[in-house]
């Protein structure tokens, strides 16, 4: 029986230059009405933990959440999938710095024309209203409008995001519980360390072991109390 995962896999073969048959054929079988693009596999970890806790079921909702391997790609991914492709609503999560490439892949395909306006860690990033409705309204980024296509952007990355929102502590209890806090330790005592706060160094450890990012991802979406979900998280899994 087809899956998400069947179909995700179909995807991405296809933008790596195969046929599109497979991805169109699971689009229309499943059905698939929206995609959530996404830079890396952490990214993909912390969104269905978080929509877990949430009591969703994204794949069982059409909702296909794609690790494109790099903001980079996103224009080769919205160009097959949005209007353009298969037509899916297309929606998704980046970091500050990656955000050029998300307006510019997403602008260029159709999909969305993505706010200019900076985030900041309360408010998500937003799409502007199209070129044919100049002056309609900006609905608040926490309660998007369905109709639009968004891009939720964090102040600096998912991994900020969720250790601003569960706390340093809290963070370091799970760092303990997970058995990495020898590591950690070791990692703290490296002279780089000297001067950065206790977020920033948390962050730093979540990427300097492979895999590490993403086991984290799922552990600290788990963790997190869904009333105090960082807010582009909030905004996209209320936006599909």
């Amino acid at each position: 029986m087809a899956d998400m995962g069947a179909f995700r896999e179909a995807v991405i073969a296809w933008v790596a230059g195969g046929p599109g048959d497979r991805a169109r054929e699971l689009a229309t079988r499943l059905p698939v009405r929206a995609a959530v693009l996404l830079e890396g596999p952490s990214d993909v970890a912390a969104v269905g933990a978080l929509a877990a806790s949430r009591g969703r079921n994204l794949a069982a909702e059409g909702v296909c959440v794609l690790s494109m391997g790099g903001a980079m790609s996103v224009g080769r991914f919205a160009r097959l999938l949005g209007p353009s492709g298969l037509g899916l609503r297309l929606t998704g999560l980046c970091d500050e710095a990656e955000r050029g490439y998300y307006a510019r892949g997403l602008e260029r395909a159709n999909a969305a024309q993505p706010s200019a306006a900076q985030p900041s860690a309360a408010q998500p990033s937003a799409a502007q209203p199209s070129a044919a409705q100049p002056n309609a309204p900006r609905p608040h980024a926490a309660h998007p409008d369905p109709a639009q296509q968004r891009i939720f952007v964090c102040a600096v990355d998912l991994e900020d995001e969720l250790i601003r929102a569960l706390g340093v502590t809290r963070v370091e209890e799970l760092v303990r519980a997970e058995g990495d806090l020898r590591a950690l330790q070791t990692f703290l005592r490296q002279p780089a360390q000297r001067g950065r706060s206790s977020q920033q160094q948390l962050r730093r450890f979540l990427g300097t072991k492979k895999g590490r990012k993403i086991h984290y991802g799922r552990v600290l979406a788990e963790a997190l109390d869904p009333a105090r979900m960082p807010a582009p998280l909030d905004g996209l899994l209320t936006s599909l």
